[in-house]
């Protein structure tokens, strides 16, 4: 069987076959079959539903390239795994889901099919728990979608918090005040802000008290009313810390609790509160609950490798 995919311009070839053609070459090692390109025309070859997978990936991914979103190597390299895990995967609804964060940066894009399935449910729930290893975009996806709520009038703040727990190093021996001594904690929430927004707009922000970024232990005794409120490192609270946060929610609020259970920095005669949390709620209509995994990660390739070798190395 073979399938004939006609192309509008030389700028799709070039986004579509990737440099030198790695991405056709991909597509011929993993769906099994064989893509010849002459001119504006593009064959596949091969046995029948083979052909069919592969037509459908060149089809989503150039809807895609159509409709102003970009394909690069790594994100291709997914479109084929989850094409080759389920045949109906809407690639084009992933990287096509825009999130505007300013008018001078990109949008942020969801790069995975659990990615997406977060950034929904972040749209459908007041709370939602995202839970999942590094590199899976549980905070930066988050902060995104706060910061849009934030510039479109749905929210008139965003609180960023974080528990300010001791990885190795003592509190007591770092140098400075309290403040000074909590900043490393809270410095990849200001990382993520400074991605998205200019420089200028997040400390005028935070001046006037829009954008607070605090430890956790901060949150006590108070509520929030029309914030988007993002807890990140939730695998280092306690059941009780958890609870205390969870009730600062106040009227039309918006809020995200993103953790890594197996990454907690807890002393060990403390259980994880977040898993306990997740058990206590997870029959509550309304909390949206979203399991980031391996396949989810978006930094370097090598990351995916050095988890889940760590994950069967302790199974």
């Amino acid at each position: 069987m073979e399938k004939v995919i006609t192309l509008k311009d030389n700028r799709e070839a070039v986004s579509l076959f990737g440099k030198h053609d790695e991405n056709l070459r991909r597509v011929e090692d993993e769906l099994c079959v064989t893509v010849v390109s002459r001119g504006d025309k593009l064959t596949i070859k091969g046995k029948k539903q083979d052909v069919e997978r592969a037509g459908r990936l060149f089809d989503e991914v150039l809807l895609v390239i159509r409709e102003g979103g970009t394909m690069k190597k790594s994100e291709f390299d997914y479109s084929i795994e989850a094409i080759k895990q389920d045949y109906n995967a809407p690639i084009d609804r992933v990287y096509l889901d825009k999130i505007p964060v300013s008018h001078k940066r990109q949008p942020v894009v969801p790069k995975t099919l659990g990615q997406k399935e977060y950034v929904d449910a972040i749209r459908n729930f007041d709370i939602v728990f995202s839970i999942g290893p590094a590199g899976t975009g549980k905070t930066y996806l988050a902060m995104a979608m706060a910061v849009m709520y934030l510039i479109r009038g749905d929210c008139s703040r965003i609180i960023l918090a974080r528990p300010a727990v001791e990885a190795g190093e003592s509190l007591g021996f770092l140098p400075g005040d309290f403040y000074e001594k909590v900043s490393p904690y809270l410095r990849p929430l200001y990382d993520a802000l400074y991605d998205m927004m200019e420089v200028d707009k997040v400390k005028n922000f935070m001046d006037k008290g829009i954008i607070e970024v605090a430890p956790l232990a901060y949150m006590r005794g108070r509520t929030l009313n029309d914030s988007f409120i993002i807890l990140d490192e939730a695998q280092n609270c306690t059941r009780e810390q958890l609870k205390m946060f969870l009730t600062r929610m106040g009227f039309n609020s918006k809020v995200v609790i993103t953790g890594d259970i197996t990454q907690s920095d807890l002393p060990g005669e403390k259980s994880i509160g977040l898993a306990e949390t997740i058990d206590i709620l997870k029959s509550i209509k309304g909390i949206g609950f979203i399991s980031l995994t391996g396949k989810d990660i978006v930094r370097h390739e090598l990351v995916q490798t050095i988890i889940k070798a760590y994950e069967n190395y302790f199974r």
